[in-house]
């Protein structure tokens, strides 16, 4: 770890020497691997290990980057002659500059949800697990779908992933800080044969190390999923209550944290914009981001720039109350960064993104949440939602599948439908959140219950 760390250290020394002004240094070293299974046998397997450094210089108000893998000390000068370099033929800007430590008086910051320093985000376990014992669950996913219905004709695949890494940023303005984290998730997508075809369902497990994912309830769960989908219809169009389920939820969610992003906002490319203070929500729909919460997947003591992650309202009251910022960002509106820097690793710059996003959990069970809905749709799965939500306005239509409502229970299957609406009116919609929640990893990292919206187009035969 420590040899990070002292990379980024001699990066920012380097920098400076080349003649910014300020410097940061990311430094990270990721290690992976992926197995893929597909009839009982492995498929593919991948390992990989990533290292190296990306640099942001600033001379006065023009601010250069570069990255590189090589991190010895002629490495570390090269890449530092390139950022600086950079940065004397571009063009001034005046919210460029390194990123502070922030003052905790900031409006908006609710301050840390947990000590950052006690936060335990690696599982040392992973690192000891055998890529054969790895593989081996995944064969166990695949077998448990397989066994868990008659009805299931077979596994489109079954899927086990990991990640361990290591991150450290110093800036000349007293930031450096490094963590460990780790991750893994596995799932199944399966197939149940019908008179009319095949369905699918899906099935997945996540968690720091392999200990924390059951094989056998992933494999079930995606066995379930596609047999309740056999001897599927089109429901009828019409306006009605839709309940989405923990998974669909999320990927709703995971769309309302990105137009909250203030660099959305600023240029007008979100449905919140010129919003904030506005009571646009439900009252059962309570969202925050918190950077460390000990069970998220994008937990860290500090983001992207090494400015400490904390817990911002965003949503609460039906009220919205908060925009996520970088320092960037923040610059422009005059304000102070959320911790919400983000990055894909040392080759990209940071820029604003959430961390984990939570949704509040609400009183009801599944089965109140049922009697609700009374005579609605429940929705299991959507299709193309990334593609089918416009950003400016946060209108979307978009595939559908799951059950018909009938007096407060889950009935038919359905599929090939539509559900639409835009995101505003859906959060104004919210009626109703669930007791139960469920980390989810896709389209970002969301903690959600089901939520019941009052009424959505439903367009079916």
């Amino acid at each position: 770890m420590r040899a990070v760390i002292e990379a980024a250290r001699r990066a920012v020394d380097a920098t400076l020497a080349a003649g910014a002004s300020d410097a940061e240094a990311y430094a990270g070293e990721d290690a992976g691997r992926e197995v893929r299974v597909h009839g009982g046998e492995v498929e593919s397997l991948t390992a990989a290990t990533r290292r190296g450094a990306g640099v942001r210089a600033w001379i006065g108000r023009r601010a250069g980057y570069a990255h590189g893998t090589d991190l010895s000390a002629a490495g570390l000068a090269g890449l530092a002659g390139r950022a600086a370099a950079a940065a004397r033929v571009a063009d001034e800007d005046e919210f460029a500059g390194p990123p502070e430590l922030p003052v905790r008086s900031v409006p908006d910051m609710e301050g840390e949800s947990a000590e950052a320093g006690a936060l335990e985000l690696s599982d040392r376990s992973l690192a000891a697990t055998p890529t054969a014992e790895v593989a081996e669950l995944a064969l166990e996913i695949e077998r448990a779908a397989l066994a868990a219905d008659p009805r299931i004709a077979g596994v489109e695949q079954a899927v086990y992933a990991d990640s361990a890494e290591r991150v450290a940023i110093v800036s000349s303005t007293g930031i450096a800080g490094e963590y460990e984290r780790s991750t893994c998730h596995a799932y199944v997508q399966t197939l149940a044969e019908s008179d009319g075809g095949r369905e699918t369902g899906l099935g997945f497990g996540l968690g720091r190390g392999p200990a924390a994912l059951d094989p056998a309830a992933i494999g079930r769960e995606g066995a379930e999923r596609a047999a309740a989908m056999i001897g599927a219809g089109k429901p009828g169009s019409r306006e009605c209550p839709v309940l989405l389920d923990p998974t669909v939820a999320a990927s709703f969610v995971a769309l309302v944290g990105r137009g909250l992003c203030a660099d959305a906002v600023q240029r007008g490319r979100s449905p919140f914009a010129g919003r904030r203070g506005e009571r646009l929500a439900g009252e059962a729909l309570v969202l925050r981001d918190d950077g460390l919460d000990p069970a998220g997947h994008a937990s860290s003591p500090f983001d992207g720039e090494g400015v400490p992650r904390r817990s911002t309202t965003l949503i609460e009251g039906g009220e919205l109350r908060a925009h996520l910022y970088d320092t960037y960002a923040a610059r422009r509106d005059g304000t102070g960064s959320s911790g919400n820097a983000g990055r894909g690793g040392y080759r990209s710059r940071p820029s604003v993104s959430a961390s984990n996003l939570v949704v509040a959990a609400g009183r009801l069970g599944s089965a109140e949440l049922l009697r609700e809905a009374g005579e609605g749709v429940l929705v299991t799965d959507v299709a193309g939602l990334h593609s089918g939500v416009n950003p400016v306005t946060g209108v979307f239509s978009v595939g559908a599948s799951g059950h018909a409502i009938r007096g407060g229970e889950v009935a038919e299957p359905l599929r090939e439908f539509t559900i639409a609406s835009d995101l505003v009116s859906m959060l104004g919609a919210v009626r109703a959140a669930g007791a139960e929640r469920r980390w989810v990893p896709f389209g970002g990292s969301v903690q959600a219950p089901a939520l019941l919206i009052e009424a959505m187009t439903v367009a079916g035969s």
